[in-house]
């Protein structure tokens, strides 16, 4: 058993694709559920960015709007908050950093690996209680971010002004480092960490996962091989920041002499706006989430973009791109515990299983990655079955900032699985089987754990944040399906006695706990929870209750569609018993229900207080879209008062398009 998060990662393994031999869970004569991808050998990861400074200083490092960052800029601007922050952060200092994709995250990124310290991306506005939680757990010397959107223990505290840039996407309007004296936790980032990230937590809080500069410099360098990424490319800046993935992105630009090129916000909320984004920007490699890209691949690819390579990960991909897709998908796997990317599987728009609709594998092993699918001894089983995906390898986090659950999820190999080479193996929950090459295919999770747009969520976590109210006294969280495969978490509350809240003022309360993820698109007041016949909460029946019952396709027909009377949010405006009118009401209040998973969401709710997020957005414009032929942004959805307003909108623009349109 690993006792230490400190446990060093498993020996560079040889460039070939030997195989474990002889468990006994595997059929005689076959071969058993082992793969090491390619070998590797760690690089440094700062070293290699401050080289193209030194050699290449005025090659555009980030492009920000119609301001250019050289590589000299970014350098020059790094050392000096790194400088000012000297005095109060130390080597091996974890640092929250609550800045959005911007010139100033990108700065800082650098700035806190110049002093050793460990960068941990928060998000531009965490939740109060969320960070409360973080803090009372961990050792963080400081926050980084705009002072007017830190939780308030900070808000109040002691403030060190840092010069980052003020101006171009994304950016903090003023940057402090913040202080807070009254909160602070004892548990401090393993000796070597580069970053650490937050995971969800069975306990109802996160928990953090720490990640070493060798580690991350194994899966840049596979990056960087694999796409080509070079001087005079550009390279998106478009995941959340408080998710790891956009590690690769920040420091696969910044090593490779390439330049980094922000997302406005509104490209998470509307893929033709994506696309246009990469069309204007001139973007020559990009990552996305897999739910972003869907809509992409259900329409005309764009002839007209300069993208070379798309990795594509978060979420099972449901189709292979099909045969007009210019770039090169790379369809990617991996936990944040090994280091944002485990397996990929390649895809050309010349293959001949382009456009197939079945899901396409996650792939092969990574350089440095060493991949077992075993039962539930951890003993590999034979090829072609399934089991759970046990990781090893270079990729490997240092471990959870918590020792006891590190030992937990990071375990030695079984003695009878014959892997000499690899100390230890993260045990990933997921459900995979293993084909005759090596690739893997994802079957599902073994637990509860679900993901939600990209997101590993513990519902555990979710109905822990519910019960932090004193208004409840239980919560269950379950998770609702459409036809496609997409999720959305519904909430079932009980309230204690005597207690009557409003689904949307639970709402409003469990977001300061929670990544906007793990919000749920819907709450139901129950007065209690099926059993089964083991005494346990039936969820699948929860689940059943709560199923929306009417489609998209019907409301778009004309069937009548009545709005339920004081919808969930209670944000309606009390006129939400009324009839839906008119063919744009229909369309956007079925969508948004069935989106949502929210039979009772009203014409008076507005689009995020009913549960909407980024990716219920771009699915929502491209219905409308598809089932219209209008065209509307997500600017204009998140502006209107509420549903009705935007089915105006929608209406405006039937009525002004000209006969025959």
């Amino acid at each position: 058993m690993i006792q230490s998060p400190a446990t060093p990662a498993a020996p560079a393994l040889p460039l070939d694709t030997a195989l474990a031999t002889g468990p006994d869970s595997a059929p005689a004569g076959s071969a058993p559920s082992v793969a090491h991808g390619p070998g590797a050998e760690p690089t440094r990861v700062l070293a290699r960015f401050e080289g193209w400074a030194r050699n290449t200083p005025q090659a555009p490092a980030v492009i920000d709007g119609p301001r250019i960052w050289t590589y000299q800029d970014l350098d020059a601007a790094a050392a000096l908050v790194a400088a000012d922050l000297a005095d109060r952060v130390r080597p091996g200092d974890l640092v929250g950093v609550c800045l959005d994709r911007s010139t100033a995250l990108v700065v800082t990124a650098v700035a806190l690996a110049r002093l050793g310290a460990v960068y941990l991306p928060l998000g531009p506005r965490p939740g109060e209680r969320r960070i409360q939680a973080v803090t009372e757990d961990l050792d963080v010397a400081c926050l980084i971010g705009d002072p007017d959107l830190l939780p308030e223990e900070h808000r109040g505290g002691q403030h060190l002004p840092l010069p980052l840039p003020t101006e171009g996407v994304n950016a903090p309007a003023v940057a402090v480092a913040a202080v807070a004296d009254s909160v602070h936790g004892t548990r401090r980032a393993p000796e070597g960490a580069l970053y650490a990230v937050l995971t969800s937590g069975s306990t109802g809080r996160p928990k953090a996962v720490a990640v070493a500069e060798s580690s991350l410099s194994v899966a840049l360098d596979w990056y960087r091989s694999e796409t080509g990424l070079a001087p005079g490319d550009r390279q998106s800046l478009l995941i959340g920041v408080a998710f790891d993935p956009h590690l690769l992105e920040l420091w696969a630009a910044l090593t490779s002499g390439a330049a980094l090129v922000p997302a406005p916000d509104d490209t998470r909320w509307d893929s033709r706006v994506l696309t246009d984004w990469w069309r204007d920007t001139a973007l020559t490699h990009a990552v996305a989430a897999t739910p972003t890209v869907e809509p992409l691949l259900d329409r005309p690819w764009p002839q007209d973009l300069k993208l070379r390579h798309l990795v594509v990960g978060g979420d099972r991909m449901r189709r292979r791109p099909g045969a007009d897709v210019t770039a090169t998908v790379h369809n990617a796997y991996g936990p944040a515990e090994a280091t944002v990317v485990t397996t990929t599987h390649t895809m050309r728009g010349t293959d001949p299983e382009a456009g197939d609709p079945t899901p396409p594998p996650i792939g092969t092993a990574l350089p440095g990655v060493t991949l077992v699918v075993t039962d539930e001894e951890g003993r590999p089983v034979a090829r072609g079955q399934e089991g759970e995906l046990r990781v090893g390898g270079h990729c490997l986090a240092l471990g959870y900032l918590d020792p006891e659950l590190t030992a937990r999820r990071f375990t030695a190999p079984a003695p009878d699985a014959e892997l000499p080479a690899v100390e230890r193996l993260y045990r990933t929950g997921d459900r995979v089987r293993m084909n005759t090459d090596g690739s893997l295919d994802f079957l599902g999770r073994l637990d509860d754990q679900v993901k939600i747009s990209g997101v590993r969520i513990e519902p555990a976590e979710v109905e822990a944040a519910f019960e932090q109210d004193p208004r409840v006294r239980a919560a269950v969280v379950t998770v609702l399906r459409d036809s496609s495969g997409h999720g959305r978490l519904v909430a079932h509350v009980r309230p204690t006695d005597g207690a009557d809240p409003a689904p949307g003022d639970l709402l409003d309360a469990v977001r300061s706990w929670l990544p906007e993820q793990a919000v749920p698109a819907a709450v139901r007041i129950v007065e209690g929870f099926p059993l089964d016949a083991n005494g346990k909460v039936d969820r699948p029946a929860l689940a059943a209750q709560a199923q929306a019952p009417q489609s998209p396709l019907a409301a778009a027909s004309g069937d009548p569609v009545e709005a339920a009377a004081g919808a969930g949010t209670g944000t309606g405006t009390g006129t939400d018993a009324v009839a839906a009118v008119t063919a744009a009401e229909r369309l956007v209040l079925t969508t948004v229900r069935d989106l949502l998973g929210r039979p009772d969401t009203g014409l008076g709710d507005h689009f995020t207080d009913a549960g909407g997020t980024s990716v219920v957005a771009a699915r929502l414009l491209a219905t409308v879209e598809r089932e219209t032929g209008v065209r509307l942004r997500a600017p204009e959805l998140l502006r209107s008062t509420d549903l009705r307003a935007f089915a105006a909108l929608l209406d405006q623009r039937l009525t002004a398009r000209p006969e025959g349109a």
